[in-house]
Order: C-alpha cells, then sequence, then structure tokens
C-alpha cells in the first residue's frame, strides 16, 4: 500500500521516530523511503547566502547519512534529498513529484488546556497541503 514512503527531517533525533516507522513500513511492503531535509532560504540576494547554504548542505548531508547508517542492517532502500527552498512548500512538492504515497514526519503532542497551539507547525500544514497520506509520529 505504501511503497514510496517520505520522511521530512530537521536533522534532530526526534526526527528519528519518524525515520523507525517509516522503515519499518517500507520493510512491510517492501518500499523504499526517501530521507528529505529543506535548508530553509532566505528571500534576499541569494548569491550573497551561497557559501553558507553550501555549509549547511554539507552538514545535512553528514546528518542524513549518519541517520540512514543506522539501518544499514537491513533489507531497505533508504535514498537522501536535501532541497532548498521554504520547508512546507519543498515538502509538498517534493512529495508530488516523486510519487510519494504517504509522508510520515514527527510532531508534536497538542495540550489539551491549549489545543489551539501549534496548529501553523510545519507538520500540520505539511498534512493539510499533502497530495498524499500524511502520518505525524508523536
Amino acid at each position: 500500500m505504501f511503497k514510496t514512503i517520505l520522511v521530512p527531517t530537521d536533522l534532530q533525533e526526534k526526527s528519528q521516530r519518524a525515520l523507525d516507522v517509516s522503515v519499518r513500513m517500507a520493510l512491510r511492503e517492501r518500499g523504499r523511503v526517501l530521507l528529505l531535509h529543506v535548508v530553509e532560504t532566505i528571500d534576499d540576494d541569494e548569491e550573497a547566502f551561497d557559501a553558507f547554504y553550501e555549509r549547511l548542505r554539507v552538514r545535512a548531508e553528514e546528518k542524513l547519512i549518519d541517520m540512514a547508517a543506522r539501518y544499514a542492517d537491513r533489507p531497505v532502500r533508504i535514498d537522501r534529498h536535501i532541497v532548498f527552498g521554504k520547508r512546507v512548500r519543498e515538502i509538498v512538492e517534493f512529495a508530488g513529484g516523486h510519487g510519494v504515497d504517504v509522508i510520515v514526519l514527527g510532531s508534536h503532542k497538542i495540550d489539551p488546556s491549549n489545543p489551539a497551539e501549534g496548529w501553523a507547525t510545519i507538520s500540520y500544514r505539511v498534512a493539510i497541503l499533502a497530495p498524499c497520506h500524511v502520518l505525524m509520529v508523536k
């Protein structure tokens, strides 16, 4: 059912849970995982930031390699991707352009005493705009 699984990551340890779930799904379905990091860009003269963005890309590539390496002993394909732009837009466009069946991403738990807080998070915006299923891992 879910052969192509997209896991957007901010490179933090909390993203690892979403990747864990995705790997289990991919193993069960004989699918593949697309691990994606979006380097957030500034709406300004991009050439002035080229060296800065390149350092972020190199750092992100190292982190993605480390994240995927945790599953080296499992027969699962994990492709790593880095794109530049605005996170929500890039995640949604990537999913649409790569035949993604489901997006699996980390999210936070809702505080029942303040349920309106957090509705504008990246995970909730992706869930609303995504062209496919979305699983939020808490």
